[in-house]
């Protein structure tokens, strides 16, 4: 046999380090600039749960809404310490999958991803059928089945072009939503100070306060019940850890991303609902159109809520891009694990999973045409809602991993979460008491009829738990084709 040469070896491990130095250890391109992971980290978060939801939750609560988004705010920022500590102690495209299965096994590996997949599957069919309802605002003719199909083809096109094609859309997605927040800001405030008359009132503090029983009119605990919706709505923020295996410099961006981030959607999105309530009385707004939208609807700026509309769809197509590019990661991590079909693995030579991006795509096709079968009833709106179960299990397998990391290994990250294992633990317990509210739960109809969605939602977890334990049988014994656990 030919003998290889010491110097044949070194030429050999040089050609190796080019290639680590340009593709991450899972194949994919490290193409993220620092503007595109911080546009991309604020931009998954703000989605149509403020542009759109935040206007039926002001009407079902009232002002203390505000008191919500901020105690959901607080746990997000614990979340994501958390995940900056496991991010910087190993940068990963499969980001949490892959810290659950390194703590706690090939079962955690397999539960996680599938769970993170019921959370995308859901809110991504929500949001796409969310633009064909938004799009007939401009062409009432054009089907809502049609526009959503169209947007849907749109952005599986944008994800299979290359990493960076995703990150230069969501970065100018993301600078048109928080550009928009801003300026609403901005005006907001003016308007607050000034008293300046918005309908047939006055913009002022005075509005949190007027309704009976004050910041509280629908009573105190509906503030916590609706934190499950609230939740929901910073769901996203979590795919910076996804983002980390394709960021040119990591080390210098994940930390930026994490402390930076949060301060700054939690300021969105608490100053956006405190100025809405200053602007208008809670009751005003009504659910399914944009609390924006009716602010200045009451001004008499019309065009400024076909502004808001269009912004309403862009952020909806912003989320369900990020949707497609972190499920198509997770997809292809849960196949090298063995947990998914092996086709999934198959990359591009763009270096983009492309066989995980058509599956999530198609499943949101059949979402999309399954819409015109279920029409209003109350179907619909339990799989949204069971989508918030899915969003609790990965931030709660964040946390754990977090724990998991500290009693295994001790302080090994460069970005340790302040309060070490504690504040995974409140986290830990603020989601379980958020799963146990969804219970309480309801949707009233026009005709006044009170639909239980929340124990329904609960009522999908036996489900879910019957369907996973099936799968894990047919899976348990493969081997992962990547030593993902070391």
């Amino acid at each position: 046999m030919p003998q290889t040469t010491p110097t044949e070896l070194e030429s050999r491990a040089a050609q190796s380090a080019v290639v680590d130095s340009t593709l991450s250890a899972e194949g994919y391109k490290k193409s993220l600039t620092g503007r595109q992971v911080t546009m991309i980290a604020m931009g998954g978060a703000i989605g149509v749960g403020l542009f759109m939801g935040a206007g039926g939750r002001l009407a079902s609560t009232g002002p203390a809404l505000i008191f919500s988004y901020a105690i959901a705010g607080v746990i997000a920022y614990l979340l994501m310490r958390a995940l900056g500590e496991l991010i910087m102690y190993r940068q990963t495209s499969g980001s949490f999958v892959s810290y659950a299965g390194e703590m706690f096994g090939k079962k955690g590996a397999y539960l996680s991803g599938w769970m993170y997949f019921i959370n995308w599957a859901m809110t991504g069919i929500a949001e796409l059928i969310a633009i064909g309802l938004y799009f007939q605002f401009f062409f009432p003719n054009v089907p809502v089945e049609l526009s959503a199909i169209a947007a849907l083809l749109l952005l599986v096109g944008v994800n299979l072009l290359s990493v960076k094609a995703f990150g230069e859309f969501e970065f100018w997605a993301s600078c048109l939503k928080v550009g928009a927040i801003v300026i609403f800001l901005a005006v907001g405030t003016f308007m607050v100070v000034t008293n300046a008359q918005v309908g047939d009132g006055n913009a002022s503090v005075s509005n949190l306060f007027a309704a009976e029983g004050g910041m509280f009119p629908k009573g105190a605990l509906v503030m916590i019940l609706v934190l499950n919706a609230v939740i929901f709505a910073y769901n996203g923020i979590e795919l910076v850890g996804i983002t980390a295996g394709e960021m040119q410099d990591p080390a210098k961006e994940v930390p930026k991303a994490i402390r930076a981030v949060v301060f700054r959607i939690v300021v969105f999105y608490v100053g956006s609902v405190t100025l809405l309530a200053m602007l208008l009385p809670s009751d005003q707004y009504v659910a399914g159109t944009s609390p924006f939208v009716t602010v200045f609807g009451q001004m008499g700026l019309g065009w400024m809520g076909d502004v808001m509309n269009m912004i309403v769809i862009t952020a909806a197509l912003s989320s369900c891009n990020s949707g497609l590019y972190s499920i198509g990661r997770i997809f292809r991590t849960m196949a090298n694990n063995g947990h998914a079909p092996e086709w999934l693995t198959r990359m591009s030579k763009s270096h983009v999973p492309y066989a995980a991006i058509l599956a999530i795509g198609a499943v949101y096709l059949v979402g999309i045409l399954l819409n015109i079968w279920l029409g209003g009833s109350h179907a619909f709106d339990l799989a949204l809602n069971s989508a918030s179960i899915g969003v609790i299990f990965t931030w709660g397998a964040i946390f754990a991993s977090q724990i998991a990391l500290r009693k295994k290994k001790g302080k090994v990250s460069s970005l340790p979460a302040p309060g070490g294992t504690w504040t995974s633990w409140a986290g830990l317990v603020a989601l379980l008491a958020i799963t146990v509210l969804i219970g309480f739960d309801t949707m009233t109809s026009k005709t006044g009829e009170v639909f239980h969605l929340g124990l329904w939602t609960l009522a999908t977890i036996p489900f879910f738990a019957l369907v996973l334990w099936l799968g894990w049988q047919k899976v348990k014994n493969n081997e992962p084709k990547s030593a993902l656990y070391s």
